[in-house]
């Protein structure tokens, strides 16, 4: 057994006394939805997969009810080479031409998801998989991308959607019922045809329309640092707005605090931008209150 997950050197009063301070917690958010977006090295390493499914599954029997997103750039990329294809990118979102949107298709919600659902179900859970065509659940339409020196000048990046429209209702089926969804971030148009969309968009926008109590987004970074790298782990949208303006926040992390903040706004009690390199980082923000990221405030 490896030592870090070995409790022999903690006293079963200990022990006891740790389950006990996670009581408020667990009381605090019983029935409550949480949107957690999967990606990462949470996704990659084994040891952390492992630990995300336990979590997921604990919170999921102390009455919280998780929803999974997830994503899985590195994983069509390597789809994508194993076929002599190179992924083309514009102003950092994915070209999605026919070819690339059925890779994806098959790597999302085939290979990604069910390897998800498999290690929830590994954990003790009832984990399903879904994807935006299941139960109508995520309408999409292509999305027009103005090029960022020249607005009048738009690129076409093929199949990559915008959402226009969820409809929650199979994964409110799903929870009720003690199952937990895991959602592939994959849209449909109305002739029928696919999109790939970003997840956070997509955990971000089912945050909103579910009222979730949570959005937690498990990353690769420690949060949202300010300009000399100190984690700043509890911010007002007004905050987040003011670090956007003097660039503090910039980069690859505009889409994912953008989406982030819009849930802030538009009624999630709470946003989490997790270090997903951390065990358990999930259990910890939720259970604990100790910061592992950064928490922004709807107010």
């Amino acid at each position: 057994m490896n030592d870090d997950h070995s409790l022999a050197h903690i006293t079963p009063r200990d022990q006891a006394e740790i389950l006990a301070q996670a009581l408020p917690y667990i009381r605090s958010y019983h029935g409550k939805t949480l949107v957690i977006k999967y990606g990462g090295n949470a996704m990659t390493d084994p040891a952390l997969q492992q630990d995300f499914a336990e979590d997921v599954v604990l919170l999921k029997l102390v009455g919280m009810n998780p929803i999974v997103v997830h994503g899985g750039g590195p994983q069509i990329d390597e789809a994508l080479a194993r076929m002599g294809k190179k992924g083309t990118f514009i102003q950092g979102m994915r070209v999605t031409d026919e070819e690339t949107m059925e890779v994806v298709e098959w790597v999302l919600g085939g290979e990604v998801q069910q390897d998800i659902v498999g290690l929830i179900n590994a954990a003790g859970g009832k984990a399903v998989g879904l994807t935006g065509r299941d139960g109508g659940l995520i309408r999409a339409r292509k999305m027009k991308m103005a090029d960022k020196d020249d607005p009048s000048k738009e690129h076409d990046i093929g199949q990559v959607g915008e959402i226009t429209a969820i409809d929650p209702s199979v994964v409110k089926a799903l929870q009720d019922d003690q199952f937990i969804p895991v959602i592939s971030p994959i849209g449909f148009g109305e002739a029928n045809e696919s999109y790939n969309i970003n997840a956070d968009l997509v955990a971000s926008k089912l945050a909103t329309v579910l009222k979730a109590e949570k959005l937690l987004m498990l990353t690769n970074i420690r949060g949202v640092l300010d300009k000399a790298g100190n984690l700043l782990t509890n911010l007002s949208a007004r905050e987040i707005d003011g670090l956007f303006a003097d660039g503090t926040i910039s980069g690859g992390m505009l889409p994912k605090i953008a989406g982030a903040l819009d849930a802030a706004k538009s009624g999630v009690n709470a946003v989490h931008i997790i270090d997903g390199r951390v065990p358990h980082a999930l259990l910890l923000e939720i259970l604990t209150d100790q910061a592992y990221g950064t928490k922004i405030r709807s107010h």
